[in-house]
C-alpha cells in the first residue's frame, strides 16, 4: 500500500541518517561486516589488496585473486626475471604431525615409495634443513590409487623424544588426505575443538549494531567508537567448520594429527631478490639456552 511504501522509505532515510559513511568505516564496523562475508568463503591476509586488483573467485571455501584487472603480465614476468614477486599460498592446508620419528617414518612409508623418487626418510630433509615434495598414495597401494602431491617439512630435532612433520596440500586433496592418514596412525579420538567464540556471531553482530548506532547519533563525541574490542576473527579453513575437531590422537602409538590450516601463512618468492628481500625483512633471533 501508498502507507507502508511511505514508511519503507522514511525508515530508510533515518537509517541512512544514523550510518553516515564515518560510521560504516569505522574499524568495528568493517570487522563485523568482514566476518559476516567470510561465512562461506574464508579471506586470505592479503584478501583486501587482491580484491582491489584482482578478479576473484571462490574455489575450495576461500576467495581468491584469479586474474589481475591491469595488464600487469609483463611487470610481473621482469619482477620474477630482474627483482622479487611475492605469491599468497595460504590457501594451501598444513597438517602437522607429531609423534616419535620411528612411529612416524614406519607408517609414513606405507603411502610412499622410494621407486617413486624422495620419501620422508630422505636425509637432507629428515634433518629439517631442506622442504620435501612427494606423491602420496594409499596404503600399501603403490603405483596404483594415489592421492596427490604434496610438500612437507620436518622441524629440526631439538633433544625431545618427539619430532614435528608438517605436510601441505592442496584444499581439494585435504581431505583425503587427512582420511588416510588418521587411518594408518588409528588416530580416532579427537584431541580438541576449535570453539571460535563462547558468544554466537548473531548476538556479537547485534551488540556492534547497537554500540554503533548509540555513538552514530553522537557523532562529534565518537572516540569510544575506535577504541571499541572487534569481533573475534573466525576460526578454520575452507575445508573445515570450526566447531569441528581440529586434532586427532592415537592411543597405540601416541602420534597427534593437527589441522594447522589457516593458522600458518605461506608465501613464495620467485626472483633473483627473493633472498635480499627476506634477509632484509626478518632478523634472525637470539639464542636462548635454557
Amino acid at each position: 500500500s501508498p502507507h507502508q511504501a511511505e514508511k519503507a522509505v522514511h525508515q530508510k532515510k533515518e537509517q541512512s541518517r544514523t550510518k553516515c559513511r564515518k560510521a560504516r568505516r569505522r574499524h568495528v564496523q568493517l570487522v563485523a561486516e568482514f566476518n559476516r562475508r567470510q561465512r562461506k568463503n574464508i579471506w586470505l591476509e592479503t584478501h583486501i589488496w587482491h580484491a582491489k586488483r584482482f578478479h576473484m573467485v571462490k574455489k575450495w571455501g576461500y576467495c581468491l585473486g584469479n586474474s589481475p584487472t591491469e595488464k600487469c603480465y609483463r611487470a610481473c614476468y621482469r619482477a620474477m626475471t630482474k627483482h622479487c614477486l611475492l605469491q599468497d599460498l595460504s590457501y594451501y592446508c598444513c597438517l602437522e604431525l607429531t609423534g616419535k620419528e620411528n612411529e612416524l617414518l614406519k607408517q609414513l612409508t606405507r603411502v610412499c615409495s622410494m621407486d617413486a623418487g624422495l620419501t620422508f626418510e630422505e636425509a637432507c630433509c629428515l634433518s629439517g634443513r631442506f622442504e620435501g615434495s612427494l606423491d602420496l598414495y594409499r596404503a600399501d597401494c603403490y603405483p596404483e590409487a594415489i592421492l596427490g602431491p604434496v610438500t612437507f617439512i620436518w622441524k629440526p630435532r631439538d633433544g625431545s623424544a618427539n619430532r614435528q612433520l608438517w605436510i601441505w596440500v592442496h584444499p581439494a586433496l585435504k581431505q583425503d588426505i587427512l582420511q588416510e592418514l588418521k587411518a594408518i596412525f588409528q588416530c580416532s579420538e579427537p584431541g580438541e575443538v576449535c570453539v571460535p567464540d563462547p558468544v554466537t556471531p548473531s548476538v556479537q553482530e547485534e551488540k556492534q549494531k547497537a554500540v554503533v548506532q548509540s555513538l552514530g547519533k553522537r557523532r562529534k563525541e565518537d572516540k569510544e567508537g575506535e577504541k571499541a574490542v572487534p569481533l573475534k576473527k573466525i576460526i578454520g579453513d575452507g575445508t573445515r567448520d570450526p566447531l569441528q575437531a581440529c586434532s586427532w590422537v592415537s592411543p597405540a602409538t601416541g602420534v597427534v594429527i593437527s589441522d594447522r590450516s589457516m593458522e600458518i601463512l605461506r608465501y613464495r618468492l620467485i626472483g633473483p631478490w627473493a633472498h635480499c628481500v627476506l634477509t632484509g625483512t626478518l632478523k634472525a633471533a637470539a639464542l636462548q639456552t635454557v
